[in-house]
């Protein structure tokens, strides 16, 4: 199985750091927050990654050339001409995907998940994909059924709602910015550019299936920002 690690995005919520460098390359324990994913990725058997660079591009390729892939064979998108938000990211690398499921994650998400489990519901599903979520506190929450179908998403703050099905009695799940996808996916991916890969699978929610699964209680911090980095070298040990 092969991954993608989302690490092009500008990391607004990271300055000062990001003014400078990428948020890919902040320091957790005196290691990069893409070297915890990828060597995350490797304990579960993975060792070929596609990482996709815009925002200091440079800086990323060059932390990799030194480090030799922290012993992942890795390879570059490049969106160093306009970035593309996840769903023009995952679109415009598809081309190392053929024919196969695939991990994709971000790259400041970490997280105790057993990938393992999640690879194992997506098989059984035979979805196209399947989003690990959990039941925690997040203002944006997607919206499942009981059979963990994708419905809907709601951001909290604003009330603003998105619905592919509507179904009453749907659970709302927050996204841990981990999912396994099948290579059929991009078959049924309409929009072109930039787009959120949120708005790809509600699109596609309507008439496939787009499964959740559930790993409340695991460990996971969305390292975001500055004072998430302090409670990630607690938590990441």
């Amino acid at each position: 199985m092969k991954a993608m690690i989302f690490a092009a995005g500008l990391g607004t919520r990271l300055r000062p750091f990001t003014d400078k460098h990428p948020k890919a390359l902040a320091l957790v324990n005196r290691k990069s927050l893409l070297a915890h994913n990828i060597l995350y990725l490797q304990s579960f058997g993975i060792n070929e990654v596609v990482v996709n660079v815009h925002h200091f591009a440079e800086q990323i390729e060059q932390h990799l050339l030194e480090n030799k892939g922290f012993g992942s064979t890795v390879h570059i998108s490049d969106e160093r001409n306009e970035v593309l938000e996840t769903g023009g990211g995952l679109l415009k690398a598809a081309h190392f995907f053929a024919h196969q499921s695939f991990v994709v994650m971000n790259v400041d998400m970490l997280t105790n998940l057993d990938l393992n489990r999640l690879i194992i519901a997506h098989h059984k599903s035979e979805a196209l994909a399947t989003l690990a979520v959990m039941q925690r506190n997040s203002s944006r929450q997607l919206l499942f059924d009981k059979d963990m179908q994708l419905c809907g998403w709601r951001n909290k703050t604003t009330n603003e709602t998105k619905v592919a099905r509507a179904i009453a009695g749907t659970a709302e799940y927050a996204f841990s910015g981990i999912q396994i996808l099948h290579s059929n996916i991009f078959d049924h991916i309409s929009q072109r550019g930039k787009f959120s890969i949120i708005d790809a699978y509600l699109a596609m929610a309507q008439n496939q299936a787009i499964k959740g699964y559930d790993h409340t209680g695991d460990l996971i911090l969305d390292v975001g920002k500055p004072e998430s980095l302090l409670l990630a070298e607690q938590l990441f040990s």
